[in-house]
């Protein structure tokens, strides 16, 4: 089994696992205790601390560990605006970060907040320029990941910290995706983690707050970790987490060179050998493990199963998924496809073979699927339909997009057809396939049920 999905969750660092097991023996008791196994504790979680923030690029009294990388933003996102209230109540974060920022955001405009998304191009890149002219007065807080989770683009956080800085407005980065591949550069305020995605453990998150940052913690408050996390942290995870972190960094040069040449081959291997797909984010800023593409016709969660009975552990954005019937908010905020989208991360140590096994399995794999949703084959003609109306009422992403393909050919050229649909992936898949295939997509409008979405045919 090649395991494909390091951007969830990396395996274990043997570094990690090492440590874990020896500081279970060490550091079980209350580090706050003055007697000789709470100083063994506390110097072990002193140690991590200082590992933690050289590989961070901050100061030991900045860092505290948290819960998870979860927990880290939601403490720093309540915490700065409680601090900033009499400055303002406005967040600003860009379009495509990870769900934790924007379940904060949602709770903090509920509360009676305002929130100002800042969107991205098509590599999923926020434009600097863009978020700097987001700063009003009366921002409290501004969120800019360092890299994305789903397509792996690289945001211009330096550029965006210098203009949140002339604006006096604190910086927060999420860099559980990038950490593992170098400290994040600028003069951020800031910074979050995550111990499993850099090959620690679960239930390990971090939060940077650098010195002159107003920060409140809100919640009940005790005397651990500067009072920002409250309860009896797990050390032994705290100390894996740090020797994984340092551990992933002393291989990161390197690695990254290696996986970058991976993903360049599953990049160029996959647009020329699976028709109808599309290659989506940075393909130059970008993480050096992560690549992610969309294909047409395709149901994501049945590829995702054929590619798991195939030995690949891959995972999706997908709107095609049980879990999730909306669009992924990161593809629908760059507006490219997002039916049958498959992302893979490669862990450290991905074998050249496994990647080549990949690329020679899936062509085949999304074949099948697409015969068994009945999807039209690349370079066979569509049949032909008697009225220019395609009813998907009721049926689920990839299918709104399949009937259209199967009837556009019977459209005279420079006529308009209409797709009827009620699936909310309909809204961005119509018109990726539209620019994908050379149509025009002329837009959507209300109908008695659904959506209509109308399509001119120009090839």
């Amino acid at each position: 089994m090649s395991y494909f999905d390091a951007a969830s969750a990396a395996p274990l660092h043997p570094v990690a696992r090492e440590a874990l097991l020896a500081s279970l023996d060490e550091g079980w008791a209350d580090p706050a205790r003055p007697y000789r196994e709470g100083r063994r504790a506390r110097l072990l979680l002193d140690a991590a601390r200082e590992a933690a923030a050289e590989a961070v690029g901050c100061r030991p009294d900045e860092l505290v560990f948290t819960p998870s990388g979860t927990q880290a933003v939601h403490s720093a996102i309540s915490g700065t605006l409680a601090a900033r209230r009499r400055v303002g109540r406005r967040l600003v974060h860009s379009a495509v970060e990870h769900s934790s920022v924007l379940h904060a955001a949602a709770v903090h405009e509920a509360a009676g907040g305002s929130v100002s998304e800042v969107g991205v191009d098509r590599t999923g890149r926020v434009a600097a320029a863009d978020f700097a002219a987001a700063l009003h007065p009366g921002t409290a807080l501004a969120a800019l990941q360092s890299a994305n989770h789903e397509v792996g683009t690289e945001q211009p956080v330096a550029e965006a910290a210098d203009a949140c800085r002339a604006a006096d407005v604190p910086l927060l980065v999420d860099a559980a995706q990038s950490l593992a591949w170098g400290p994040v550069g600028g003069a951020w305020s800031l910074l979050t983690g995550s111990a499993h995605k850099w090959g620690g453990p679960p239930g390990v998150g971090l939060l940077v707050v650098r010195k002159g940052t107003r920060f409140a913690p809100q919640g009940p408050l005790d005397e651990r970790e500067s009072g920002r996390v409250p309860g009896f942290g797990n050390i032994p995870a705290v100390v894996a987490a740090a020797a994984s972190l340092r551990a992933v960094r002393a291989e990161a040069a390197a690695e990254a060179v290696r996986l970058r040449g991976l993903v360049d081959r599953v990049r160029a291997r996959v647009a020329a050998s699976v028709p109808d797909t599309e290659v989506v984010g940075d393909p130059v800023n970008r993480l050096p493990h992560l690549v992610t593409f969309s294909c047409l016709y395709v149901d994501g969660e049945t590829l995702l199963h054929e590619l798991d009975r195939a030995g690949f552990s891959v995972s999706s954005g997908s709107s095609c998924t049980s879990s999730t019937l909306t669009p992924s908010h990161v593809l629908r905020a760059m507006g490219v496809l997002s039916e049958g989208n498959v992302r893979v991360s490669l862990p450290p140590g991905t074998a050249e073979a496994d990647v080549d096994r990949f690329l020679a399995v899936l062509p085949e794999a999304v074949r099948s699927v697409r015969e068994k949703l009945g999807a039209p084959a690349a370079g066979v003609a569509p049949s032909p339909a008697a009225e220019h109306v395609v009813d998907a009422l009721g049926k689920r992403c990839p299918v709104p997009v399949i009937e259209l393909a199967k009837v556009i050919g019977d459209v005279p050229v420079g006529a308009t057809l209409t797709v009827l649909a009620d699936d909310e992936a309909a809204r961005l898949d119509i018109p990726a396939w539209c620019g994908m295939r050379g149509q025009e997509y002329v837009g959507e409008r209300a109908a008695e049920r659904g959506t209509a979405y109308v399509v001119r045919r120009l090839v």
